[in-house]
């Protein structure tokens, strides 16, 4: 089974919490690990929370916000403490690099690790891989916000029973599945297709500090797990809108507009200690929805019945 999960580092806004750290997103997807907008602390929880600093093939930051990437200084430097031999690649708005220079260069240490800057500045694919692309939309905060949107392509499951049925086997289900077609010695050209059913690939997609928009729903299309900010409840909209955030009605209206499966709801305003009320707000418009808390994981998997928020099932915590 395929090693995909969310662990959540930290899940507050802009101040802590006894119970909520600075934000930190941990994505495993087989043998990529992502890491997303390392506030303050994040060095800290990612040991906590059984991330090894040697486990971070990417990172990459939404903006500039202090609460979003102050914890990028004491990753870097872990990189190289560490001795991580592979190379890690940095995403940020371009308009930042002033301060992702600053952070990177924070205090005196011996950098050994490999770090690959690329700003980003247009909206499209960023990173491309042999088993997933990563794009990037604008967002609309109040400084220049990217979203991050991971796909996995769709491949073809081979059927054993029909490649029984013709004689294949051996080094040309390779050849098939490698060229999508095979010429078979009656002189009829097999289409993978004919032998196999199509498997959508995985997705997902991370919307944070953003008011609603149209990169956000760009973000959210038909992914299977949403991981977006909601800052404030619907009571306190009035102040989502003015400091460019979203209240957990319009986050569940992003993801049930753009079709995405889960909705995982963090980022929240120091005010709430109780997720409930997110959960309850959210449900009403789109019911497949959950809240983060610390040290939650969420499998990465396809989406695709609702399902009652917060089953058993979907989340775990770790200890």
């Amino acid at each position: 089974m395929s090693d995909r999960l969310l662990i959540a580092l930290g899940t507050s806004s802009q101040v802590p919490t006894r119970e909520r750290n600075h934000n930190g997103y941990f994505v495993r997807w087989d043998d990529a690990g992502l890491l997303f907008d390392p506030g303050e602390g994040t060095q800290r929880q990612m040991t906590h929370f059984g991330v090894a600093a040697s486990d971070i093939t990417a990172i990459f930051l939404t903006h500039l916000h202090g609460d979003h990437c102050l914890g990028l200084p004491g990753v870097i430097q872990r990189l190289s403490l560490d001795g991580v031999a592979h190379p890690v690649d940095l995403y940020y708005p371009a308009s930042g690099a002033e301060y992702v220079q600053r952070l990177r260069r924070a205090s005196i240490f011996t950098e050994t690790a490999v770090i690959r800057e690329h700003p980003v500045d247009a909206p499209g694919v960023i990173c491309e891989t042999a088993r997933f692309r990563i794009e990037a939309h604008p967002l609309d905060h109040t400084v220049e916000s990217w979203g991050y949107r991971l796909v996995e392509p769709d491949t073809v499951a081979l059927l054993p029973e029909k490649l029984e049925a013709l004689g294949l086997r051996g080094p040309v289900v390779g050849q098939l599945k490698r060229q999508g077609f095979l010429d078979l010695p009656n002189g009829h050209r097999l289409q993978v297709a004919e032998v196999g059913r199509a498997k959508r690939g995985g997705s997902f997609a991370l919307v944070m500090d953003s008011r609603p928009c149209a990169g956000a729903l760009a973000l959210a299309a038909g992914v299977d797990t949403l991981l977006c900010e909601a800052t404030f409840l619907e009571s306190e909209a009035a102040e989502a809108e003015r400091y460019g955030h979203m209240t957990a009605r319009q986050a569940a209206t992003v993801a049930r507009e753009a079709g995405a499966g889960l909705l995982v709801l963090t980022h929240f305003s120091r005010r709430y200690r109780q997720t409930d009320g997110f959960v309850q707000e959210a449900a009403a418009v789109h019911p497949n929805v959950i809240a983060l808390s610390d040290g939650m994981t969420v499998p990465l998997r396809h989406t695709v019945h609702p399902v009652r928020s917060g089953v058993a099932n979907v989340v775990r915590q770790r200890s």
